[in-house]
Formats: C-alpha cells, structure tokens, sequence
C-alpha cells in the first residue's frame, strides 16, 4: 500500500485514539494484523460444488477477535482476476476514518484485480459485529465473516452477564446461481427474480438433499452428500455450564427464525449494545442483525440437540437449516425432527419480539428529547423503463461512478446530482395496502446533506409492492452510526400522533433494524460522525434494486484522504 498522504498518518493515529473510551485508551491498546487474499475457489458448503469467492481459501472468513481500543489492520489482495472488491465492517462506527468503510462508490474506489488496499480501523465498543463483500451482489457469493470485540477489562463497557464458555453461529442463505445470474436477472425485462435459496447455512455449511430426484441432482451439478465439506457444525457443552452464543445473520434475502432444541434463551446483545434481559425459545433475526443469547446446558445429557434456522416473513421455499448442540462431544443427529420454527406470516408473532428489545437498565443512552430534523421515507416497488426498482419516496437509489467522499471532498460537483432527493410524501392520502398508484419511478444518486450535531428522525413507512396483497420485512442497515430505535407500527404513520408513543425512556441502539410488512419503523441519531454513509436495506437484490439513500456530515472535518480510495470514475489517475 502507498503511504498516507503528508500529515495523515499523524491525523489518523490521533482520531483513532480520541474515540476511545478512557478506559480502553488507558490500556496497552494492541495493533492486530492480518493478511488476506480474496479468491474464487470451488466450494461444496451444502455438498453442491460452485464457485465461491474466499479469504485466504475459507468461506466464511476468519473471525476477527480484538479487544476494545484495539486498532485492526486488515492488508486485502484482490487475487479474483476479472472482478473488483470492496469489504464493508457492519457496525464498526469508522470514527475518525470514514474512508475505511468499505462501501463501494460512497466511501472508495473498489479494489482492483491484482491489486491491494489496507482497511485500517478501531473498534472502540465491545460487541458481536461482521464484515462483508459491499461491491455489486458479491456478498451472496461467500464473502463475509465475524467480528467480535471483547469489553476492556475494568472499562464502563464490562458485560452485565456471566457465562463459561461462548460460541459464535453465522447464519447464510446460499443459492447455486452465480451471483452474475442473479444480478443479470434482476435487470432483464420482464425481471427474473432471484428465488428462494436453496439452502441455508450455519457457520458455512448447510445440506443440499442430493437424491430427491435424478434430474434435480442433474440439475444441480456436483452433489455429493459425503462430503466432510457439509456435515453439520457441531456445538460442544458440557452439562450445568452457561453459554453465550454469539449469533448474526449476512443472509441476502431471507428473514430467519433461530432456535436451539429445547433450550430457553435469554437475549442479552443486539448490534453490540446491552439488552434488558428477555426469554425467548427461538429468536427471529434479519439480516444485518446481531444477538448474543445465553442458555443453560440443562437437558438430557445423553442425546445431542438441533440447532435450527428457518425462513419467515416469506413462504419457505427452502428445507430448516441445522447444526447440532453436543452434550457428550458425539457427532449422532439428535433422534428428533429439526424445529420447524414459528409460522412463517406470523407478523405480530415477529413485532412483539421487536418491541421487546430495549436497552439494558444500567447501559441506557437516553436519546435527544427531539429532532431537528424529520425525513418521512415511504418503501415502495416501482418500474424504470419497464424494469422492477425499489423506491423511497418514488425515487429509486442508484451508486455514482465516483465515490462520495471523493467527490465532496475535492469539490467534483458533476460527480453526482446536487439535487436533494424528497424527505416526504403525501402520507395523508396515500393508502400503503394498495399497489402503487403511480408504478413509475424516477432514479438519483443525491444525497441528504445533514446539519452537523444535528438530531435527524427517519420514519421507514413500508407499502405494498407491485403484486396486490404483498409486503414484506425489510432490514435497514445505517453505516457510520447507531441508531435509536423510538418506535414500531403496524398501518400508516402519522406524523401528528405517534411520535407521542416513541420510547424515550430506554431504547435500545442499533445499526440495522426490521420495518414489517405494512408497518412503520422511527430511528433516531446524532449526525455527529464526519463522513459519508450509506443506509440501505440489507436484502442484497433490493438494494441492488435501489432500495437506499446516502447521508453526508461534516464533509469538511474529514482529513486527508489517502489516494487508494481513489482511481475511478472523475479520480481515475488521481491515485497519489
């Protein structure tokens, strides 16, 4: 990698340690590297061989272990030879460093075949985070892995919760398409949807069922139920001991419903913030989404147990997805059926456990009584020249060919449109349980210039889609940020009467929370992170389909960029 610009390196160390707590400040913070390649290699995760894109031959990644305060240095080689990378850090804040965010086409130039970026960052709050693929649909076809932050010893941030021993589940969706296919799909005319996936992983491994029939394995190519490649993830305990079980969702479609066999769990973590402590016996998780569950190995010590992830909010089309809990360190499927997990369209089912979810008593962060600012966003399906696009507001988000940061920063007006895209809608008289009135949409790559240290409310209104009687849960991820989450609805919302219902007493914060079908979600944050972010629904089709929007803060706080996030669009040649 190139040196930082003159004077960067200096400003880069100095914000890197300013957002940190005292406490991790305090201590001998650790500078962790790692070296990876990012390459296509054949996988068989659910024993059907295809190609996956890999880190350092792995899919899943390595998980990233550090302890707050600490600085992570992550030197990415991008060996795929005919395709760009870029790798985004879902829910690290990227104080201090919004060039590092790894968000293709808002905060850098992809990293080009043969070449090598370095994401330099610190993770300054402990909790259970990820990182994923954030250029085209790339993040469907393997990349993608954990992080996970341990409190400083001592710090404000101890965990409120005890437990022996952890363990960490990433939860997938996994189709045998190319995500070429997809995409292409995506973009015809008429629209090829992508379908439900074929199966869904656990910690990189699921189970394609290879006999179901001659031609569906013909179809299927390479199926080979043997292999060691998918056998189900195993997960040791030992009796009368508490387990933390780390859990988040990168699924590129699916909403997923988590359980584990007979045993109740206590949720603890969302998005690394501290949870007021409630039981569930399965736990509903969009993607985007972390949790951290605690559960007693309590039960028959003599058999093993499932793990089970199902699909909900949409018709399953896809066979549970299992790992097994071992109590005696046996690899023997549990003598059970898998849990097939709540009904699918179960809504309110899905809502109740949304709402449930508020901060932990001794780790409230109350927000800002009010906001200085309101964006009301209505989520429609619309058409662009006959094909099907994702809207806000009737306008459909498209990526410019020059980064954000870039171009604000160096003054590239022409790189994107300087108009402002709408912060509201007729809400009065539009009925959301209708197809939309107006099927056509219009497309932008504006932006919402927001006030620094302002206070902004954003209100995710979902509609109907194009089809009559259809609506879906949609996972809204915000970089750059934590969020608070002020309230959920089922209907329309109101501006004149529910923000007298938001919960400013202890709500939790996130990154990335569910709008439901037919429902309203209010957020609310602190535009006090210099930079330029992405908010985006997380199914990676729709926002393929452009289904987000962009914030700018404080362009001007932000130092020096280093030239490796440049070289495409109006800074091709502007690498120095």
């Amino acid at each position: 990698m190139a040196s930082l610009p003159a004077g960067a390196s200096r400003r880069l160390l100095l914000s890197l340690f300013l957002c940190l707590p005292l406490s991790a400040a305090a201590r001998a913070a650790t500078t962790r590297h790692h070296e990876w390649e990012i390459s296509y290699q054949l996988k068989s995760p659910d024993c059907v061989r295809k190609l996956a894109v890999t880190i350092n031959g792995q899919s899943p990644g390595p998980t990233i272990r550090a302890t707050q305060g600490d600085t992570v240095v992550i030197r990415v080689n991008n060996s795929l030879l005919t395709e760009n990378v870029a790798i985004h850090w879902h829910g690290i804040r990227q104080i201090g460093t919004p060039w590092a965010d790894g968000t293709e086409g808002v905060t850098q130039c992809p990293i080009l075949p043969g070449d090598t970026f370095t994401y330099t960052f610190a993770v300054d709050r402990p909790g259970t985070y990820m990182y994923h693929a954030h250029y085209g649909m790339q993040r469907s076809a393997g990349l993608y892995g954990m992080i996970v932050v341990s409190a400083a010893e001592g710090g404000p941030d101890a965990e409120p919760f005890a437990y022996d021993d952890e363990h960490d589940v990433l939860l997938n969706d996994w189709w045998h398409d190319s995500t070429y296919e997809q995409a292409a799909g995506l973009a015809s005319v008429p629209m090829r949807w992508v379908e439900e996936p074929q199966s869904l992983l656990i910690n990189g491994r699921g189970r394609f069922n290879c006999s179901a029939s001659a031609a569906a394995a013909a179809a299927e190519g390479t199926c080979n139920a043997t292999l060691a490649e998918c056998d189900a993830p195993v997960f040791d305990v030992v009796p009368g001991k508490t387990y933390r079980f780390r859990i988040g969702s990168l699924t590129s479609l699916c909403a997923l419903n988590f359980e584990i066999e007979g045993h109740a769990m206590t949720v603890v973590e969302a998005d690394g913030h501290y949870v007021k402590p409630f039981v569930v016996n399965n736990l509903n998780i969009y993607s985007g989404e972390t949790y951290s569950v605690l559960i007693k190995a309590d039960q028959d010590p003599n058999r093993n147990y499932w793990l089970a992830s199902n699909v909900v909010s949409r018709k399953p089309g896809t066979p549970t997805g299992t790992a097994i809990l071992s109590y005696a360190g046996g690899r023997s499927p549990p003598p059970t059926t898998p849990p097939a997990g709540p009904a699918w369209n179960d809504t309110m089912y899905r809502f109740r456990q949304s709402e449930a979810t508020v901060a932990h008593p001794a780790h409230v962060e109350p927000p800002p009584p009010r906001a200085n600012r309101t964006i009301l966003l209505l989520n429609t399906q619309n058409k662009i020249d006959g094909r099907v696009r994702w809207a806000l507001n009737n306008v459909s988000f498209k990526l410019p060919h020059t980064p954000y940061l870039v171009a604000m920063k160096r003054g590239l007006l022409g790189a994107f449109d300087q108009r402002p895209p709408p912060e509201t809608y007729e809400y009065q008289s539009y009925n959301i349980y209708d197809p939309p009135p107006n099927p056509n949409a219009t497309s932008s790559d504006g932006v919402y210039r927001l006030q620094f240290g302002s206070v902004v409310d954003v209100i995710l209104q979902n509609a109907n889609m194009l089809d009559a009687n259809k609506s879906e849960t949609h996972p809204w991820h915000l970089h750059g940020h934590d969020f608070w989450v002020l309230g959920y609805g089922i209907g329309r919302f109101d501006p004149k009467v529910h923000p007298a219902t938001y919960n400013l007493k202890d709500p939790i914060l996130k990154n990335t929370v569910a709008v439901h079908p037919y429902g309203w979600t209010a957020l609310r944050f602190k535009a006090d992170n210099p930079g330029v972010w992405a908010f985006h629904c997380h199914i990676e089709a729709h926002f393929f389909m452009g289904m987000g929007i962009v914030f700018e803060e404080g362009i001007e706080r932000v130092a020096e960029l280093p030239g490796e996030i440049m070289g495409c669009g109006k800074t091709k040649g502007g690498r120095h």
